[in-house]
């Protein structure tokens, strides 16, 4: 599964539909109402598993709904946009960030560019479950993302996996960008963002180190709940969650 991060990861309403009462009937059962499953597990404690981690499903077209097409967010920052990366443009300055020791304690790709190429190759070149992105600020490449298919990734045995939960890691570039509440921001617009154009995505996750305190109190202050640690073939991880039923109320 991809590495963690090294800088740090429309509500559901309730529709109560009255349904008519026969003649001569009582009045005790005149509402029919239906909260969301998603809501029901979250209070009861519950996180609903698939019976099986989903291996192998197939499905027509983008894996991710075309992130290339996303809209750009307005955020406190300014105007943030995902760009999907090109390895002949972007290479050098991914890989410079890589080989900041800050990143590459968590995401070990320091070294030439090639390890940073070998690492993006294997998402673009693969079926789309996982989109490499530049984190675009007021026309600055600043930061990097992997937006993933976390229900169609190994991460899905180590937890309780749902269909389209769709999994970010998250690097910020530049150190004058780090430690001021950048992460936040652009966690919480990036979750919006998948929110707003995956229909299907009920949850956001994240699985950054146990270690990488920074990275779980952004994702925290982003909308995101600690839900488990995960003992990865690789880490130990903290599993974050940011729900679509709780997205305007953290």
């Amino acid at each position: 599964m991809p590495p963690t991060d090294a800088s740090t990861g429309t509500g559901t309403g309730l529709s109560p539909q009255p349904r008519p009462v026969p003649d001569g009937a009582g009045t005790e059962d005149t509402l029919d109402m239906r909260l969301p499953d998603e809501l029901i597990a979250l209070l009861a404690g519950e996180e609903p598993r698939l019976v099986d981690p989903p291996q192998d499903i197939t499905t027509d077209g983008d894996l991710l709904d075309g992130v290339a097409g996303w809209d750009a967010a307005i955020t406190s920052a300014g105007v943030f946009r995902l760009v999907p990366v090109r390895i002949e443009r972007d290479l050098p300055l991914i890989s410079r960030w890589m080989n900041d020791p800050a990143v590459a304690a968590f995401w070990e790709l320091a070294g030439p560019r090639t390890v940073t190429a070998a690492h993006l190759r294997a998402q673009l070149d693969g079926d789309g479950r996982s989109v490499p992105c530049l984190g675009v600020l007021d026309g600055l490449p600043m930061s990097y993302f992997e937006l993933y298919r976390a229900d169609l990734d190994p991460l899905a045995r180590h937890y309780p996996a749902r269909l389209h939960d769709t999994g970010v890691h998250l690097l910020i570039g530049g150190v004058a960008d780090r430690g001021r509440g950048l992460g936040t921001t652009l966690l919480r617009a990036v979750a919006d963002l998948v929110l707003d154009h995956r229909p299907s995505c009920s949850r956001v996750i994240a699985e950054p180190d146990l270690r990488n305190t920074p990275s779980i109190s952004a994702f925290m202050t982003a909308g995101f709940r600690f839900c488990a640690e995960l003992d990865l073939p690789d880490k130990r991880a903290a599993l974050m969650i940011r729900d679509r039923a709780l997205r305007h109320l953290l």
